[in-house]
């Protein structure tokens, strides 16, 4: 049976001067959950957002939060971002030294364990993790900055994480490039969770349209 269809929009392309309403309307729009943009100045060549701006949001919207970790040392910031209140923690497998001992910790701090693949690292990696992960996060761009313009040589992948999650409880997200025109792609690779931002804020209809709309388009591609 199909996972279904979830749209985790990421904030990054939000008025962070407005930032609680923000997610607020994201939640009114329809959204299953939001996607924080962890970035450290190290990882990746940018900064966002620390574990007390979430948690500043947390108590005004009910929609989970996962925390994308796009950073060096995610061990020492794991019990940080459950703190803030993030439900699912994604680390990146490029990060992670120990990636088994890593993601069974986010298990014992109660959140849902996910890792993040980026562009060059193959599914493979995590043949040996498989039975931790609740979710895999396929990067269809390089992390770090959005509005970048989507791989779609990065479809095969997700069709390559899709074959080895067979018989596993695992959804399969995308991020990066994600729109009314990528995301019948991936979705027939075998993703059912969709980061999108830059193309769910620029919507001339508004974020509700948008959201429903990129389901919609989800849902129609797997039939």
């Amino acid at each position: 049976m199909s996972r279904p269809v979830k749209i985790a929009p990421s904030v990054l392309p939000a008025d962070f001067a407005r930032l609680g309403e923000e997610c607020v309307a994201l939640e009114e729009a329809g959204v299953d959950r939001i996607h924080w943009d962890v970035m450290d100045g190290v990882f990746v060549p940018n900064l966002t957002f620390g574990p007390d701006v979430i948690a500043s949001i947390r108590p005004h919207v009910d929609v989970p939060f996962e925390a994308h970790l796009m950073v060096a040392e995610p061990d020492q910031l794991l019990h940080r971002y459950v703190e803030a209140g993030c439900n699912i923690l994604l680390v990146h497998a490029e990060a992670c030294t120990h990636l088994h001992r890593t993601l069974a910790h986010i298990a014992e701090l109660g959140a849902t364990p996910g890792v993040a693949l980026n562009p060059h690292t193959p599914a493979d990696v995590i043949t040996h993790v498989r039975d931790l992960l609740g979710i895999v996060l396929v990067m269809t761009v390089n992390p770090g900055f959005g509005g970048q313009a989507y791989i779609s040589s990065m479809e095969p992948k997700v069709a390559a994480v899709s074959a080895l999650l067979e018989g596993f409880d695992c959804d399969i997200e995308v991020d990066g490039g994600i729109g009314p025109d990528t995301v019948a792609g991936v979705t027939s690779a075998g993703a059912n969770v969709f980061v999108s931002g830059s193309a769910l804020y620029r919507d001339p209809e508004g974020l509700e349209h948008a959201v429903t709309d990129l389901r919609h388009r989800a849902e129609a591609a797997r039939s």
